[in-house]
């Protein structure tokens, strides 16, 4: 989409759609004198979270009359309740306009008249802040939008083998060193916990390595860690039919990591990132990890399998213990890993884990910011009795047969494999994102249906603050 930017919006060619912004208004779209005006109606107690979707609402009714040109006045969407600098509003414009302006039409036959995009915004009486904010929101948006993209490919054109070519091709040309680790590579580390979930597909597991270092030599980095399972059919425990739907998006923990790392490159952050993807096909055959089976992860620690279904912290359980030889500052992991939170959050939060409260209240503020909101869940101690395993150290589900907090099982298991290893030893700090929440669109965000390339923008604003 391109940015225009005039002193006013006079003397404009006639197919300019204009934008109308007041409490008083009502949404329609009214012609006179041939000239088109879209009446947008905000609400009189505006915030930020109304403020996200009133942008969005912009371009979902422009494309609904299929106008590629729109024309507003920046001040418009300046509100005395929301305290925003010209170039953080800048920037949520930017980003917000790109962002409903997204759709993925690769596997679709375009009609003669092409698909239906906005081509051209045009932004009156914009001062130089919010111009700079504008640019600056439209690079994070390709970002994200090129995740949702990655995460939207079916399973069977995004394989392990092709998430890691992906990988490689995002950063071409940026200072990102990636490599590639194949199952030899991967047994020679011990990785058996991702090797073992991927031996029943016939596609080959992948560990995708992402090294940035735009800091300091002696600075510790931030450690990403992102859930690659390009396809989970729940292995033995296959999932019902109706389960299997969207779950080529297994991988957007994976395809965030990806994406925030060619993100902080681009911005030339002064930060030391790594990013780090398990990625594995979860498929049923005769080859495949079975119920009963008992692991011995990377760490040393055995895990019980109680549940094939659950093997995004499996994986995680490798990639978690790799990402302590970089001595990191702080780790986070990405993953669409449990139904269960979205029993607890419905669509419209991720759910947070951590021990360490100043850095929750951090994140949860990022994430009003930025609109990846989050509510933290418990991470007590006390979970860890339901899964202590009977053969092995940990079960990989609740050992009592029922899916009570199961967001909360989870986080607690891959806590076991980013703790200190020895008395007396200091874990890194740790956050476990589960945005399967947050995995597609909901009705009402003024979005195009499918992923959403969650937590992106969270994550560059995150390391861009200087955590």
């Amino acid at each position: 989409m391109k940015i225009s930017f005039k002193n006013n919006l006079k003397n404009m060619e006639k197919e300019v759609l204009f934008v109308s912004v007041g409490p008083k208004n009502k949404d329609e779209i009214v012609k006179e004198n041939g000239v088109r005006t879209l009446y947008l109606k905000c609400d009189e107690k505006m915030n930020l979270r109304k403020l996200f979707l009133l942008v969005r609402k912009m371009i979902i009714m422009a494309k609904g009359v299929k106008s590629e040109k729109l024309g507003f006045n920046f001040s418009d969407f300046k509100f005395k309740s929301i305290k925003l600098s010209d170039e953080e509003l800048g920037e949520l414009i930017g980003s917000q306009l790109d962002f409903a302006n997204y759709e993925f039409v690769e596997y679709k036959t375009p009609t003669e008249e092409g698909f239906n995009f906005v081509k051209e915004v045009i932004i009156s009486a914009c001062p130089e802040h919010g111009r700079r904010g504008i640019l600056k929101g439209q690079i994070i948006a390709e970002e994200v939008n090129k995740t949702r993209s990655l995460a939207n490919t079916p399973g069977g054109d995004m394989t392990p083998q092709i998430l890691a070519r992906k990988a490689k091709e995002v950063v071409k040309n940026l200072p990102v060193k990636v490599t590639i680790l194949g199952e030899k590579e991967m047994k020679k580390q011990n990785m058996r916990a991702i090797l073992s979930v991927g031996r029943g597909s016939d596609e080959e597991s992948k560990f995708i390595i992402m090294e940035y270092f735009g800091g300091k030599k002696n600075e510790k980095p931030i450690v990403l860690v992102g859930k690659g399972v390009t396809f989970d059919t729940g292995g033995i425990n296959l999932k019902p039919s109706n389960g299997l739907a969207g779950m080529n998006m297994d991988m957007s923990g994976g395809a965030a990591v990806i994406h925030t790392l060619a993100l902080v490159a681009k911005m030339k952050l002064k930060k030391n990132v790594i990013g780090l993807i398990p990625s594995i096909e979860n498929m049923p055959s005769g080859k495949s990890y079975r119920p009963g089976d008992v692991i011995r992860s990377m760490s040393g620690k055995t895990i019980e399998v109680l549940n094939t279904d659950a093997e995004g912290r499996i994986i995680l359980a490798d990639a978690l213990t790799y990402s302590q030889k970089y001595n990191p500052e702080v780790v986070i992991d990405i993953a669409t890993l449990t139904g269960a939170v979205l029993i607890a959050l419905g669509e419209r939060a991720s759910g947070i884990f951590t021990e360490d409260d100043k850095l929750s209240k951090m994140m949860e503020k990022i994430g009003e910011e930025t609109g990846e909101y989050l509510w933290r869940l418990p991470l007590w101690e006390e979970y860890e009795n339901d899964i202590k395993g009977t053969l092995g150290d940990w079960a990989n589900a609740n050992n009592k047969g029922n899916s009570y907090g199961g967001a909360s099982v989870a986080a607690v298991f891959l806590h076991q494999f980013i703790k200190a290893k020895a008395e007396g030893e200091k874990a890194p700090k740790w956050v476990h994102l589960d945005i399967a929440s947050r995995m597609t669109s909901i009705v009402g965000e003024n979005l195009s249906q499918g992923a959403l390339g969650s937590p992106v923008r969270l994550l560059y604003r995150f390391i861009e603050k200087n955590y």
